[in-house]
């Protein structure tokens, strides 16, 4: 399987899938982020992962044709999903899967600064029908993980992570 980890960062994910598929393409808008990931790559021998800059704010576009598009915690930093969504599909293989990680509603306590977050997390029935609209089916989500830490306020506050699925239609 071809996988894209869009707003791969450092490459936790990207890294974590890389023994289980074909290649691994990681894919963020700060260079320094894909810096530390390319030499992680370096150090460890993998060929079979790549990083690629990519700014959707400056007008760059999704390319390649993967089975699998995850994305982890990086939903709320993107100002419009519904444009971000047509060009997951458009980048999906037939058949391929979309995984969204990404926060529950949080007040805007989860950011100590809100410099680059455009959501304060998502209502799930909403995210839901993004992936609809975008044209992915069987969409499902769960609660994935709660991460404990104190909210801009300094008090210890619970956020819920949840884990959002859906598969683009095979072809005929």
């Amino acid at each position: 399987m071809d996988v894209m980890d869009f707003g791969c960062g450092t490459g936790l994910v990207a890294l974590a899938l890389q023994p289980l598929v074909r290649s691994v393409t990681g894919i963020d808008s700060s260079q320094g982020m894909l810096d530390v990931l390319a030499a992680k790559i370096a150090r460890g021998g993998l060929g079979n992962v790549r990083t690629l800059f990519c700014d959707l704010a400056q007008g760059d576009v999704l390319t390649g044709c993967y089975d699998l598009v995850v994305s982890a915690m990086t939903l709320h930093h993107v100002r419009e999903i519904e444009p971000l969504f047509a060009q997951f599909a458009r980048v999906t293989a037939p058949g391929g899967r979309l995984c969204i990680a990404d926060l529950d509603p949080d007040d805007g306590q989860f950011h100590d600064d809100d410099t680059g977050v455009f959501h304060c997390g998502f209502d799930r029935a909403a995210l839901r029908d993004a992936f609809v609209a975008a044209g992915f089916e069987d969409v499902r989500a769960t609660d994935a993980a709660e991460v404990i830490k104190p909210g801009r306020d300094g008090a210890m506050r619970r956020f819920t992570v949840f884990l959002m699925t859906g598969r683009k239609p095979a072809v005929g």
